[in-house]
């Protein structure tokens, strides 16, 4: 099993590697132009580099979170594989949230992004993400996970945590989406010249009711919440990184970017101190 764990992350390694700085550096393109879009709406296209099919604000958060996933999330697999090689119940559980951090990132990249050069690396990556998650979830024993952290972890409080921040970003969502339905509009600004709101549809069909399922299991104390909930707290810590970085990148390229600049950043503080907390609560191995 761990044999399988390795050489799935090596692949996400050197692959990842290739997707954030062919993301990052490529330059190719002949400059921004005006497309309009099925609706009739004149939306501004990158036209340079990877992501120059893309209107720049998007493309502007792809090479953003790219500088994220390449300076962070990469440097964070690696280190916590080989800690998890070495039997470190901490860094294995860190390994499960950057797993799944990579998973939910090019499951976006693939489903949003649009066509170019990495299609077939983004599709290897969902895959090989995929199922190092699942191979590092089923070789856990949840049964004896409760002892490896100490009965002052904060799991309670982490757990309100996640299901306020699953509320939040869900009425985030919904004040987008829920307007233009009641005046009749039906179409979101944002959709721009896409074909559907990806981020929103997934988050709300999928990782807002997983943080707030794991937020419960963690109120309940239920021995399922202290590892998939430190998974959660692990992957929001870093995906809220990255976030924050989007919206610094949009707001030099003078974007408004009125209210999340107040919410993004507040949850990605408070993501990291309770990780920390939840990581910093676990007992060391030998014991």
């Amino acid at each position: 099993m761990q044999k399988k764990i390795v050489c799935l992350c090596f692949i996400i390694i050197i692959f990842s590697l290739m997707a954030t700085i062919t993301g990052i550096w490529d330059k190719s393109g002949e400059g921004s132009f005006i497309y309009q879009s099925i609706r009739g709406e004149d939306i501004e296209i990158k036209g340079i580099g990877l992501y120059k099919h893309m209107s720049s604000d998007l493309a502007i958060q792809g090479i953003a979170q790219d500088y994220i996933t390449l300076f962070m999330a990469i440097p964070l697999l690696i280190l916590s594989l080989l800690m998890h090689i070495r039997k470190s119940p901490r860094f294995s559980l860190i390994l499960g949230g950057v797993l799944f951090y990579f998973f939910v990132t090019y499951l976006f990249y693939l489903a949003m992004g649009m066509y170019n050069e990495m299609f077939l690396v983004y599709v290897l990556l969902l895959g090989a993400s995929f199922f190092a998650l699942i191979l590092h979830l089923i070789s856990i024993d949840y049964a004896k996970i409760n002892y490896l952290f100490k009965s002052n972890t904060p799991v309670k409080t982490s757990g309100v945590f996640l299901i306020i921040n699953a509320f939040l970003i869900a009425m985030l969502w919904l004040s987008i989406i829920v307007p233009p339905l009641l005046n009749g509009q039906l179409y979101p600004q944002e959709l721009e010249h896409y074909t559907t709101l990806i981020v929103q549809g997934f988050d709300l069909a999928l990782l807002l009711p997983m943080a707030f399922i794991c937020g419960y299991l963690m109120i309940k104390k239920h021995h399922l919440a202290y590892v998939l909930g430190t998974f959660y707290l692990v992957f929001l810590s870093i995906l809220m990184t990255a976030l924050s970085a989007k919206i610094i990148g949009m707001k030099m390229e003078g974007a408004n970017v009125i209210p999340v600049i107040f919410i993004i950043p507040t949850i990605n503080v408070i993501s990291i101190v309770f990780s920390s907390m939840m990581l910093i609560s676990i007992k060391s191995k030998e014991a």
